[in-house]
C-alpha cells in the first residue's frame, strides 16, 4: 500500500536528509521525513499554542492557578491525548486497509516495507522526537527516567526506517489505546473530580484497555516478534555474491542498480529495501531487550494502576475510638433499680487529608 499521507514529500527535503539516512543506514527515512518533521512541528504547536489557549478558555480558574511547572505538565498531557487518539485511529485503519501488510510472511515482517506502515512509523517518530525535545528542556521536572524513556522510544522506532520490523510498528503503537483514558484520569484529578462517576467509568476503561492492549495483545505480539527475529538471526541469504549495495535500494543504491551493478532485477514489492536480509546481533538484542523491558514495566504499571484507581473510590478511613460501656444505676419511681449502658461512640476528625496520587504516566 502506498503512503496515504495527503501532503506530498518535497524532493528538496528528501535530498537534504539523504546523507544522514545513508550514514545511519535508514533507506526509507527520505520517503517519510516530511511526516517526521510535520508530526514534530504539529505537536510542538499544540504544546505551546493550542493547549494553553484552549485550557484558559475551558478552565480559566483551574489552569490560571497552576504553577509554571504544572502548566508544562498539563500541556504535555494535552499533547499526549491528541497524539494517542490520532495514532490509534490511523494504525487501526492501516492494519485493516493495507493488504500487502496483511499477507506478509516472517521474512517480510522483518525486512518488508509498505508506504502505509512507513507513515505510521514517521508520525510516531515525530512524536517521540518532540517528547525527547520537551524532556530535555524540562529534565529537572520530568527526571532522568523519562529522558531515558524518550530516547529509547525514539531509537527503537527509528529502526523501522532500515527497514527493520516495519510490520510491527502498527502493532506495538496500539499500546497507546490506553493513553487517552490515562490522560482523562489525570485531568479528572486536577479538576477536583476525584472519585466522581465519570472518573469511575473512565478508570474501568483504563484498566480494561491497558490489560487487553498491553498485557494480552502486547505479550502475544512480543512472542511473535521474538520468533521472527530468531528466524532472521539464523537466516542465510540465498545470494551472498550479489552486489549488496545495489540491493539496498536507497537513492544512491538505486542509481547503482540502474547502471547494471545489480545481478538481479530491482524488487519493487514489499522487499525492495530488504538488502542482504541480515540482522546484526546488536540490532536484535537492542530491539528485543527494549521490548522485554517495556513489557515488564507494563505489568508493573498495571499493578500500580489498580492500586491508584482503587484509592480514588475507597471510602475515607476514619479512626474511631469507642468508650467502654459505662453502667449507670438509677432507681425508678416504682422503687425498682434500673441499670443503663452508655455506649457513646466518639469519632476523631482526620487532621491531615491524604494527598491525591497522580496517574501513572
Amino acid at each position: 500500500m502506498h503512503d496515504p499521507f495527503p501532503i506530498p514529500n518535497p524532493p528538496w527535503l528528501s535530498k537534504a536528509v539523504q546523507p544522514f539516512a545513508d550514514y545511519f543506514y535508514l533507506p526509507t527515512l527520505p520517503l517519510h521525513i516530511h511526516e517526521v518533521l510535520g508530526s514534530f512541528l504539529g505537536y510542538y504547536f499544540i504544546n505551546i499554542v493550542v493547549a494553553p489557549t484552549i485550557s484558559r478558555r475551558l478552565f480559566p480558574v483551574k489552569y490560571g492557578k497552576l504553577s509554571p511547572e504544572r502548566k508544562i505538565n498539563w500541556d504535555v498531557h494535552v499533547v499526549s491525548l491528541c497524539q494517542s487518539t490520532l495514532i490509534n485511529v490511523l494504525a487501526l485503519w492501516v492494519m485493516f486497509a493495507d493488504d500487502e501488510r496483511k499477507n506478509m510472511d516472517w521474512q517480510q515482517r522483518i525486512w518488508g516495507y509498505t508506504g502505509a506502515a512507513g507513515m505510521i512509523q514517521g508520525l510516531a517518530t515525530g512524536y517521540f522526537l518532540w517528547d525527547l525535545a520537551v524532556t530535555l528542556q524540562n529534565v529537572k521536572l520530568f527526571g532522568p527516567g523519562m529522558l531515558a524513556h524518550a530516547l529509547s522510544a525514539l531509537l527503537v522506532f527509528s529502526f523501522g526506517f532500515r527497514p527493520f520490523v516495519n510490520f510491527y510498528g502498527c502493532t506495538f503503537i496500539l499500546y497507546e489505546l490506553s493513553s487517552p483514558f490515562l490522560n482523562f484520569h489525570w485531568f479528572f484529578d486536577k479538576l477536583d473530580m476525584t472519585g466522581s462517576k465519570a472518573q469511575l467509568y473512565n478508570g474501568i476503561m483504563l484498566l480494561f484497555t491497558f490489560f487487553s492492549c498491553r498485557l494480552v495483545w502486547g505479550t502475544y505480539q512480543s512472542v511473535r516478534v521474538y520468533q521472527d527475529v530468531w528466524k532472521a538471526i539464523n537466516h542465510k541469504p540465498l545470494a551472498s555474491s550479489i552486489h549488496l549495495d545495489a540491493l539496498n535500494n536507497g537513492t544512491a543504491a538505486g542509481m547503482d542498480a540502474a547502471a547494471g551493478n545489480s545481478a538481479v532485477p530491482l524488487d519493487t514489492g514489499v522487499m525492495r529495501f530488504a538488502g542482504e536480509e541480515y540482522v546484526p546481533l546488536w540490532l536484535a538484542f537492542t530491539y528485543l531487550g527494549s521490548n522485554i523491558v517495556l513489557n515488564t514495566l507494563n505489568f508493573y504499571w498495571f499493578g500500580k494502576m489498580i492500586e491508584t484507581v482503587r484509592k480514588r473510590f475507597q471510602p475515607p478511613k476514619e479512626e474511631r475510638r469507642k468508650q467502654k460501656a459505662t453502667a449507670i444505676r438509677s432507681t425508678g419511681a416504682n422503687g425498682k433499680v434500673r441499670v443503663d449502658l452508655d455506649e457513646t461512640e466518639v469519632r476523631r476528625r482526620k487532621t491531615v487529608e491524604d494527598e491525591p496520587i497522580d496517574a501513572i504516566s
